[in-house]
């Protein structure tokens, strides 16, 4: 599992509802995983340097089996520099996957856009993950946008576990837990996220009674580069809202400026 000092503290959302997809900074494989978990079947690896992988005869790309999966997530898929999947039900659907099904699938790996929406019956995908370094630019299709919703309220609350640890009575430090932040509040910042938002959990701040973690309006970025020097830039002006944990109620609540 990835130490915590590499974890991104800075969390980049941009959703296009329409084409049921996210670009996102921040959010990682890992996370998505033990977010989504349940959710997950096979995946078929379109771009990948996983060396524990089987091999589809039919497509004749690799693919990760269910039971494979965490042994993934325990790679450094970072380093992959394109890593890039599609999820599948079963053995059967995928080697009945048209050519020109296949051809969208190869198309869609490289060039990281979509000739039509890339859900498949033969598939029964629910995801299609793109990313390159990982947690660095990813973009991510949903069947049903009520997962990225639930990804999100994981990964928030998980990644203040991991900037906030605590320590044992050895002094070593270990992972707090917060609640996942509710639907309600995700859903509460749709319209932020469709402009493009980033919420820092590196400019939290904290007293007595809570922590508060600011969101700011930063735009549509595809080059994250040019995103992280706008959100510099937008640091130095008042965020648009804050995301506020109390600590005695152990709840979540929103404050817009």
């Amino acid at each position: 599992m990835k130490r915590n000092s590499d974890i991104r503290d800075v969390i980049y959302v941009h959703l296009n509802e329409k084409n049921q997809y996210v670009l996102s900074y921040g959010i990682e494989f890992f996370e998505f995983v033990l977010s989504l978990s349940d959710t997950l079947n096979h995946l078929l690896l379109l771009k990948h340097s996983f060396e524990d992988s089987d091999f589809n005869m039919h497509t004749m790309l690799d693919y990760v089996p269910r039971k494979r999966i965490m042994k993934l997530v325990d790679d450094e898929v970072y380093n992959y520099g394109d890593f890039c999947w599609i999820d599948f039900e079963e053995m059967d659907g995928l080697n009945e996957l048209p050519g020109q099904a296949l051809a969208e699938l190869l198309y869609l790996g490289h060039v990281k856009e979509h000739l039509k929406l890339p859900f498949y019956s033969y598939l029964g995908n629910r995801y299609v993950y793109l990313a390159h370094d990982d947690g660095w630019f990813n973009k991510t299709y949903y069947r049903d946008l009520t997962d990225f919703y639930h990804l999100a309220s994981q990964v928030i609350s998980m990644k203040l576990g991991y900037a906030r640890p605590e320590k044992n009575i050895l002094g070593i430090k270990r992972k707090r837990s917060y609640p996942e932040v509710d639907m309600h509040l995700i859903l509460s910042l749709k319209s932020l996220m469709k402009e493009g938002m980033v919420l820092s959990l590196k400019g939290m701040t904290q007293n007595r009674l809570r922590i508060e973690l600011p969101i700011w309006v930063i735009g549509d970025f595809a080059n994250m580069d040019d995103m992280y020097e706008e959100y510099e830039k937008s640091v130095k002006h008042p965020c648009e809202a804050k995301l506020i944990f109390d600590k005695k109620t152990r709840e979540w609540k929103m404050r817009s400026n």
